[in-house]
């Protein structure tokens, strides 16, 4: 019997495509396949952990949108707006840091407003960064190395994101790595437990 998709999910899910899918189809496509991306590597978590994940995913861009921007810098607007919604302190910190979000702040001048929302090193933040960085704009799946070159190609090689790979391109490789190892390790299980 399948299980019961957590209510924090349908709400996560409901609010990206309020917000995303008429203003921003191309983010919504991207979200969308991000959110799917992540119910796959689902298995890399504990399963208490698992719609923290989804949900996580559905909002994890919400803060592209006009109207939650405040500081420009997508990952703490997106952050900010849910804190104030009063979402779960633990996911809206995980859209605040995804995919490397900690080492563009202080390029951007945010690093004292990113250190309100706690960072968190765990399989959790790994998948998320993984789904993030394994779907490109248009919600087509992608290796990592080469979405790292899409977005700076998208963003310009003068951007902060740009100016910031020398730290974050290498922590999303590792990600990346410790992820891919996951899923293997999952499969194993998973062979095992049918041989």
């Amino acid at each position: 019997m399948p299980r019961r998709q957590d209510d924090t999910v349908t709400r996560a899910r409901h609010l990206a495509r309020r917000l995303l899918r008429k203003q921003m189809p191309e983010r919504w496509a991207h979200t969308k396949g991000v959110a799917h991306r992540a119910a796959q590597v689902a298995v890399t978590v504990p399963v208490t952990d698992r719609d923290v994940l989804v949900a996580s995913a559905w909002l994890h861009d919400i803060g592209y949108t006009r109207a939650l921007r405040r500081t420009g810098f997508h990952r703490l607007d997106g952050a900010i707006y849910l804190s104030r919604q009063g979402w779960p302190d633990r996911i809206t910190a995980l859209v605040a840091h995804h995919s490397g979000a900690r080492f563009v702040p202080v390029e951007r001048g945010f690093a004292d407003q990113m250190a309100d929302f706690d960072f968190e090193d765990s399989p959790v933040s790994d998948a998320l960064t993984y789904a993030d960085q394994t779907v490109g704009p248009h919600g087509r799946t992608m290796t990592v190395e080469y979405r790292i070159a899409e977005a700076i190609s998208r963003h310009g090689p003068d951007s902060p994101n740009a100016r910031a790979r020398v730290d974050r391109v290498p922590y999303l490789l590792a990600v990346a790595d410790r992820v891919q190892q996951r899923l293997a390790t999952a499969a194993g299980t998973t062979s095992d437990a049918d041989g």
